[in-house]
């Protein structure tokens, strides 16, 4: 377990911190708890929950992910992939059933950890990944046009056609100063960095249009409009826990480990690169999942890794977990103290600053580039994106992995019988003008496996029926799986009764293992077997003057 649960922060602390670097990240923290502000409560209120619980969940998780987790610089909270799961769960099981998806969910990422699949999971395809987040951005533009255009609509359909037939019908019932408010935000929120660097857009869009809104007295929906005054206080809350639930919440619970695991990893990559440093993947998940299982009870929503808020760490001199905690400290005192006051923000200002963080998720470049590449990326890509937007996240992510793995096995099987066509059209490499008529040849070009064993062991059987003896040379053969032990082994005994002699030659350890493991070493015995080819030709050749 120690090996495996190494977090960055005490590893750090044994190191020792310089008072200038403690400093910076300190700094760096206030910063970036700045920015978190806006996005937790504009990804709280557009995940169906009340405002609060985005600050809390940046406040608890920020912080534990930090302190607990395997990088230096990793900033924890809500994040914008998460809406579409939060507002679905909230609608269909209610706010209960999130606290149990969120706790199961972190059960998961735990598991994940001590299982060491941290390496696995950054291995998901790129147009996977690329597919179900540009899917996310258009779902998450799409839930904000309501606040963007001030529709006044009670019940906005959850599917996405019916969401903007509804639109459509309602177009007349838009409210101008909405518009203008959410206009102004997002460019605000865009152009104030080229002013400067040190405060984000969005908090100024926030300020701004706030004020303005309350003392022009706009005529504009507000936070308090659907949520009230937003509680200054941190309570502890109880789930209640009915085994009929939690059967029906084991996929969302699934989504919410595979996503928040992906985009944790992801965050974490991409800061590596900025710092030229290394984390600890399987440490980091078993952060994620202790994040996630505490939070909920705080009343707080589903929390990973945050590309954005890390970047703006990284960029302001961050360096070490001290900065995440102090983000999270920076919140809580601002919840403290100015919670109160946040039920003003205009709810267009909110959609504006949604609008752009949907922008800036939405990859359009890579998904544009992926479309000009392999018709197997392709597929990949377009399902992923079309059934998270028109359908579930859920389905999209585990439709996408099989579609993904099914692909895959069909390129390794087309690269198998390519290089089975390659070796046979060859006539051999190696110059076997000496041999006997009565000893054949053939080589296995890579792995024995389900991809390529039936090919492999037809013709195998088909070039020996036509021999005395057939040497099998395994020099390239790396590993053998069941399937491809299966086929190898029928084939064999094809051969043998037919009074045909199998030879073996290149066979490695871990081959040999495995042909031992499968009980094909048996069938062969072990005096057929050779390392070296020119062993088993020196074998053939004395069999045949017997």
């Amino acid at each position: 377990m120690q090996s495996i649960f190494k977090p960055k922060f005490f590893s750090l602390l044994k190191a020792g911190y310089s008072k200038k670097q403690t400093q910076t990240d300190v700094l760096s923290g206030i910063v970036v708890g700045i920015v978190a502000l806006p996005l937790a409560i504009a990804f709280a209120v557009a995940s169906g929950v009340s405002p609060e619980k985005g600050i809390i969940t940046a406040i608890i998780a920020g912080f534990i992910i930090s302190l607990l987790g395997g990088s230096r610089v990793q900033i924890g909270g809500p994040t914008g992939a998460f809406i579409i799961i939060v507002y679905g769960i909230v609608e269909k099981y209610g706010l209960n059933g999130l606290m149990i998806s969120t706790v199961m969910a972190g059960i998961l990422l735990i598991v994940f950890g001590l299982l060491k699949l941290g390496n696995i999971l950054k291995y998901f395809p790129h147009p996977l990944i690329v597919g179900f987040t540009s899917g996310i951005a258009v779902v998450i533009f799409s839930t904000q046009i309501k606040d963007a255009l001030g529709l006044s609509i009670q019940n906005v359909p959850s599917e996405f056609i019916e969401k903007w037939q509804t639109y459509f019908t309602n177009i007349n019932l838009y409210n101008g100063y909405a518009i203008i408010i959410t206009l102004l935000s997002i460019f605000i929120s865009i152009y104030f960095k080229k002013l400067t660097q040190k405060i984000p857009g969005s908090f100024v869009a926030i300020l701004v249009l706030t004020t303005s809104v309350y003392f022009l007295k706009i005529p504009v929906s507000t936070i308090e409009t659907f949520f009230g005054t937003i509680p200054n206080n941190i309570s502890v809350q109880m789930p209640y826990f009915d085994w009929t639930e939690i059967k029906v919440l084991i996929a969302p619970a699934l989504t919410i480990a595979l996503l928040g695991g992906i985009e944790s990893l992801l965050s974490a990559v991409v800061s590596d690169g900025m710092i030229s440093g290394k984390h600890r993947s399987n440490t980091e998940l078993i952060a994620q999942g202790i994040a996630n299982i505490i939070t909920p009870f705080f009343g707080g929503i589903p929390a990973t890794g945050a590309i954005a808020r890390t970047a703006t760490n990284v960029k302001n001199g961050g360096r070490t977990p001290i900065a995440g905690m102090v983000h999270a400290l920076t919140l809580l005192l601002i919840m403290l103290f100015l919670a109160p006051w946040a039920k003003l923000i205009p709810m267009s200002c909110l959609a504006g600053i949604l609008i752009v963080v949907a922008y800036n998720m939405s990859e359009w470049r890579s998904f544009v580039s992926i479309l000009k590449g392999s018709f197997f990326d392709i597929i990949i890509l377009i399902s992923t994106f079309l059934l998270t937007v028109l359908v579930d996240l859920t389905i999209a992510i585990e439709v996408g992995i099989v579609l993904s793995a099914i692909l895959f096995m069909k390129r390794m099987s087309d690269i198998a019988d390519k290089r089975i066509e390659t070796f046979i059209d060859s006539d051999l490499i190696d110059d076997y003008s000496d041999l006997p008529k009565e000893v054949s040849i053939y080589e296995i070009s890579g792995p024995l496996f389900f991809a390529s064993a039936k090919t492999y062991s037809k013709i195998i059987e088909d070039i020996g029926l036509k021999s005395k003896i057939i040497i099998i040379r395994m020099r390239y053969v790396s590993f053998i799986d069941e399937t491809g032990a299966h086929n190898l082994k029928n084939s064999i005994l094809s051969l043998k009764q037919q009074n045909v002699k199998i030879l073996l030659s290149g066979v490695n350890k871990e081959v040999c293992k495995s042909l031992t493991d499968y009980h094909l070493v048996e069938l062969i015995t072990k005096d057929h077997i050779f390392d070296q080819f020119d062993k088993a030709i020196e074998h053939a050749k004395l069999h045949l003057k017997k």
